[in-house]
């Protein structure tokens, strides 16, 4: 590039001389002396022009010479580098082939010898199948059974013990689901009962009336019997005036009726006048006492159970339930047992505890009026709950605790369980003899009936069965199954209180005798 300018220099020069000359030569050459001058000038100026151009030159040359030498130098040293790095690369990359190649061996190797041993194992299999043919021909010819008789046998002995390993698993699962069951369901029935200790004392159908003297049933039976006829006529019962000195028996299914009775016969015998108007006025104000405690009793029970908001007519029907008994149990008291039991199983479950303790008490609520009105007391208690605008719930609740509908409300359920709790303990009622050793002649008979039993004894009231087994027709495992489906015979076709243990007993005995 330095050049360039040198010649744009020199051109510019000679430009101003030939202009100057021009000038020269335009003006006459007016000074020759001066254009002699200006043109040495000139040579000088050109001369040193030419000079520097030159020497620029060499220092351009010798620039350019360093920067080539220079790229040459790095240029030189990147091959090298490269170089050095595909030789590395070429060292890897041969190692990785020889790598490969061992391997490639390897696996032939390998291969070969899997080979190898899949022939020698398909020759294994065939010497097997003969080995194994022989032996099944030897087992035949031995045991005498052929391979389908085998089968069966080992069939058998397969069934046996499945039947043994069921069995285990059976009682082990149910023992452990049992024992957590009871073990729940007994803490919460026994906090409910331990928290309810309620007293209950059995009562009859009829009451006895002490007397002073025997002079004095002459005198309640009056002449020709007319106060006796009296008494009975106006109070609805049955005088009974046997033998038993100093007492009359007062008889009558209705409690209330006998209540009355009562009391007006304690009322002529302390007053002394025993006359038909006399026993009129007696009457009378013994009915308006009985009338007064049944309300008391009713507003007491409400108040003792804590159930509000009750209408005052089921106040009134609850209150007749002192005089009601069911079973020798008096109705009141199991209503208000029900009703505390019931409570406490919501409390313990988070179940509406207000709505099971009005369920309970109004549970047996048809009692008061069965001796009335026809139908059973079940009907009867929730054509009243429903007249006197209960819930929903409630009535369910009553119309289900005998199982005459199914449950489908928890409060039913604890409502029927305290219902079975309180009737079921010892000492809460009385059954009739007849009824008692029926129920358990069935549960003999029903028991007896299954095969493999040889004997079966009721106890305990009936509250537990025990059945003597045949040995040889029913095995130690096989017992659990019997015991189980006996269980469930029970269930589906008896009634009975409570729950009834089904204990299984099998015996083998040897015997002989030395002569």
């Amino acid at each position: 590039m330095w050049w360039l300018y040198v010649i744009a220099g020199l051109v510019g020069i000679v430009i101003g001389a030939g202009a100057m000359v021009a000038l020269v030569k335009a003006k006459q050459k007016r000074d020759q002396k001066t254009i002699e001058d200006a043109e040495e000038q000139a040579k000088q100026i050109i001369n040193d022009a030419i000079k520097s151009a030159e020497n620029k030159k060499r220092e351009a040359l010798l620039e350019a010479k360093e920067e080539i030498h220079a790229s040459r130098a790095e240029h030189e040293r990147e091959v090298k580098e490269r170089r050095a790095e595909l030789s590395k690369q070429e060292r890897r990359l041969q190692q990785k082939e020889e790598a490969l190649d061992k391997k490639t061996e390897g696996l032939e190797r390998k291969n070969e010898q899997v080979q190898k041993k899949l022939t020698e194992l398909d020759a294994a299999k065939e010497e097997v199948a003969l080995i194994k043919r022989g032996q099944l021909e030897m087992l035949e010819k031995i045991s005498g059974y052929t391979v389908d008789e085998a089968k069966a046998y080992l069939i058998k002995n397969v069934e046996a013990e499945c039947t043994h390993e069921a069995a285990m698993k059976i009682k082990e699962v149910e023992a452990r689901y049992k024992d957590e069951a009871d073990a729940k369901a007994r803490e919460i029935i026994t906090l409910a009962i331990q928290r309810c200790a309620a007293d209950h004392v059995a009562e009859a159908t009829v009451s006895v009336v002490p007397l002073p003297n025997d002079e004095m049933k002459g005198r309640i039976i009056g002449r020709e019997g007319r106060n006796i006829r009296s008494i009975e006529n106006l109070t609805g019962v049955d005088l009974i005036i046997d033998d038993t000195p100093e007492a009359i028996t007062v008889s009558s299914f209705d409690p209330v009726r006998r209540e009355i009775a009562r009391l007006a016969l304690e009322k002529l015998i302390q007053d002394g006048r025993i006359h038909p108007t006399r026993i009129e006025e007696m009457v009378d104000k013994a009915r308006r006492e009985v009338d007064a405690t049944i309300k008391a009793e009713g507003e007491r029970a409400v108040f003792e159970t804590g159930v509000r908001g009750l209408h005052p007519e089921l106040v009134k029907l609850l209150g007749r339930q002192k005089y009601r008994t069911s079973y020798g149990q008096n109705v009141l008291n199991h209503s208000k047992e029900v009703a505390y039991i019931a409570g406490l199983l919501a409390s313990e479950l988070g179940v509406d505890v207000a709505t099971a303790k009005r369920a309970g008490l109004l549970h047996d609520l048809g009692k008061s009026v069965d001796h009335e009105m026809e139908g059973s007391h079940v009907q009867l208690g929730v054509e009243l709950a429903r007249r006197y605008h209960e819930s929903e719930e409630v009535i369910h609740a009553i119309e289900a605790h005998h199982g005459d509908v199914e449950p489908h409300t928890v409060i039913a359920c604890l409502v029927q369980a305290a219902d079975t709790i309180s009737a079921a303990r010892p000492g809460a009622r009385r059954e009739n003899i007849e009824s008692y050793i029926k129920r358990l002649e069935k549960l003999e008979e029903l028991t007896g009936s299954f095969k493999g039993v040889e004997t079966s004894y009721a106890i305990q009231a009936g509250r537990e069965i025990r059945i003597m087994v045949k040995p040889e027709e029913v095995s130690e495992d096989e017992m659990v199954l019997l015991a189980r489906e006996i269980a469930r015979k029970i269930e589906q076709e008896l009634e009975y209180p409570g729950q009834i243990k089904v204990n299984l007993f099998r015996e083998t005995k040897a015997v002989e005798y030395a002569k």
